[in-house]
Order: C-alpha cells, then sequence, then structure tokens
C-alpha cells in the first residue's frame, strides 16, 4: 500500500514506520504524503489507542527534510513543502489517540519536529538532535520554530535554531526536549511496553485527557479546567467507566 513508509497495528498500537534507512528516513514529500493518508487512516480507526512513530533501521528517527529535493526550490514551492509539513504534523499532534516518539539515533530538523508533534518522546542514549536548517540557509519549515519554544522555552529553543548544533540525549533531557532515555538495545522493548500499557487503559479516558492537556496549554487555567470538568463528566457516561469502576469496587470487596 505505501512505498515509503510501514504501517501495522498489534494489540491496539499502530506502528508507523519512516522506511528510507538508506537516507536516514530523510522527508520527502512522497514520504510525508504517505504519513497524511496514514495518519487520516489512524485517527477514524477505533481499534487504534495509540501510535508509535519510528524510523527503520538503528541509526535514524529521521535525519531531517530530503535535501536532494529541495535544493532546487523556489521560494513558492519552498513555502508550499513547509506548509504541507506543518500540516501533516498538526494531523499527528491533533490525534484523538496518543502519540510516541521511539527515537534510536539523529532525529535532526524535520526529524527533531517530528518528534515534537508528538504527546511522548523516548529515545536511545545514543539519540542526538539538533534544528541545523540555518547552516542550509533556511529556518525550521515543520513547525520547530513553534513546538520547541513552547517545549523547552524560548531560551534553549533559540540556542538551538539559533547555532545549528546538535545535542546528545542527556541534553536533550535535561531541557525537556525527551521524556526519558533508555539504553539502546532496550528502546524498542521500552516503547512498545509503555504503548500497550496506555492502550490498556480506557479509550475515553485517555483520549479526553489528551484533549484537555491540548486545550489547556493552548488557553488559560481558567478554560482549562473548566474543559477538564466536562471531559470529566463525559467519561461518566461510557460503558467503560461502568465496567472498570464496578469491577475496581468488587475486588476490594
Amino acid at each position: 500500500m505505501y512505498e515509503n513508509i510501514l504501517f501495522e497495528k498489534k494489540d491496539g498500537v499502530a506502528y508507523l514506520t519512516l522506511n528510507r534507512p538508506d537516507q536516514l528516513n530523510a522527508l520527502n514529500g512522497a514520504v510525508l504524503k504517505e504519513l497524511d493518508d496514514a495518519l487520516a487512516a489512524i485517527d477514524g480507526d477505533a481499534e487504534i489507542r495509540v501510535l508509535v512513530v519510528r524510523g527503520a533501521g538503528e541509526k535514524a528517527l529521521a535525519a531531517g527534510a530530503d535535501i536532494t529535493e529541495m535544493q532546487s526550490m523556489e521560494a513558492e514551492a519552498g513555502m508550499a513543502f513547509g506548509a504541507f509539513g506543518q500540516k501533516v504534523f498538526a494531523k499527528i499532534e491533533a490525534l484523538r489517540q496518543p502519540s510516541i516518539a521511539m527515537i534510536p539515533g539523529f532525529a535532526l530538523g524535520g526529524g527533531c519536529e517530528l518528534a515534537l508533534a508528538c504527546d511522548i518522546r523516548i529515545a536511545s542514549e545514543k539519540a542526538r538532535f539538533g534544528q541545523p536548517e540555518v547552516g542550509l540557509g533556511i529556518t525550521a519549515g515543520f513547525g520547530g520554530t513553534q513546538r520547541l519554544p513552547r517545549l523547552v522555552g524560548r531560551g534553549a529553543a533559540s540556542l538551538l535554531l539559533f547555532s545549528g548544533n546538535m545535542i546528545d540525549a542527556a541534553e536533550a533531557l535535561r531541557i525537556g526536549l525527551v521524556d526519558k532515555i533508555v539504553p539502546h538495545d532496550a528502546l524498542a522493548a521500552e516503547v512498545s511496553a509503555l504503548a500497550e500499557g496506555i492502550a490498556r487503559q480506557a479509550r475515553c479516558a485517555v483520549q479526553q485527557t489528551k484533549r484537555c492537556i491540548r486545550h489547556g496549554l493552548e488557553s488559560g487555567l481558567e478554560s482549562g479546567l473548566s474543559y477538564e470538568a466536562q471531559a470529566f463528566g463525559l467519561c461518566f457516561s461510557t460503558k467503560e467507566q461502568k465496567d472498570r469502576m464496578r469491577a475496581f469496587v468488587n475486588r476490594r470487596r
């Protein structure tokens, strides 16, 4: 079905894999188009409770956008390419299901921006991060200038975005760019265990929690609390809430 990505489902988890290992999973127009199609299918699939985004091979989530494709672009084509990348990554952020980025090695440029669009980032000890676009004469174009400051703060984001420097996993954890570092050989198992654990939780509760977090970050505390109260109440209308609370009470008797 796809030429540049792999898509599989297992135990309520969707695994979306960038499949260009010889190019370190570089993001070109064809990859983005396939991601766009796959994300639309994931969002509408009630069986999928969690998404894992990863790259083929051991070296990279994605080493960036495909420079070979970008080098001949003029301003109009560059703007369209950036806007489409933003649209695709915004789909990840807006999914009903929570998403986890699995980062074994390089997550540079568009690869870092892909990770930023996910809810959780788990990295190998060998992972490396950066926004090197300024060295190529361009800005970050797939959301890096917006999501990175919101995640790590203005200063830490500016340091990465202005310098083009690369940082290791430990520094990424220190500034809040990643949420957890695990041994390289344990990365796949750790991410799968986390995803499967989330998938076992109540679907409505997890999805409403994601919506609450996003709404609160995009609004103020008062609005966020009001939204949370509505989500809290909505969960009481589900069969899953009734079954889970009944089972909990019965276990305590």
